[in-house]
């Protein structure tokens, strides 16, 4: 099964219009991706990969430019770690600390992606996307 989901009408980060898209979870992974557009134009693909490890879940994430060129070096991507998780909504760092990112689903139709960075000692959160399901 393929969900479809499109940015809720907000301000994105290249202008234009953002897409992902969901694959069902199968034995130890959730697949992803996003196409990022701007004047009818692919700006930047991402693929996203949930994965089960020995040391807990983790999320994989590596960018493209048009004509899938990687924008990380070939055989590295941005690795999250696992924090925590509660109702409906799961948290994950990036490996330098830097970044936190909460994905959260509001509603049945509605998931977002927040990211998160260390303001005054404590985590500050914005949306980063927000998404509606597409039927």
């Amino acid at each position: 099964m393929l969900v479809l989901w499109k940015v809720a009408g907000q301000v994105v980060p290249n202008g234009g219009p953002i897409e992902a898209s969901w694959i069902a979870p199968v034995g130890d992974n959730l697949t992803g991706f996003m196409r990022m557009m701007r004047d009818n134009k692919v700006t930047m693909y991402e693929m996203l990969i949930f994965e089960q490890t020995e040391l807990g879940p983790i999320v994989l994430v590596k960018h493209f430019k048009p004509g899938l060129i990687g924008q990380e070096e070939k055989d590295k991507s941005d690795r999250y770690r696992f924090i925590e998780a509660g109702s409906d909504k799961a948290i994950f760092e990036k490996e330098d600390g830097s970044i936190r990112i909460i994905y959260e689903k509001r509603s049945p139709d509605q998931l977002a992606i927040q990211r998160g960075m260390q303001k005054d000692g404590k985590w500050a959160f914005n949306d980063l996307f927000v998404f509606n399901r597409v039927r």
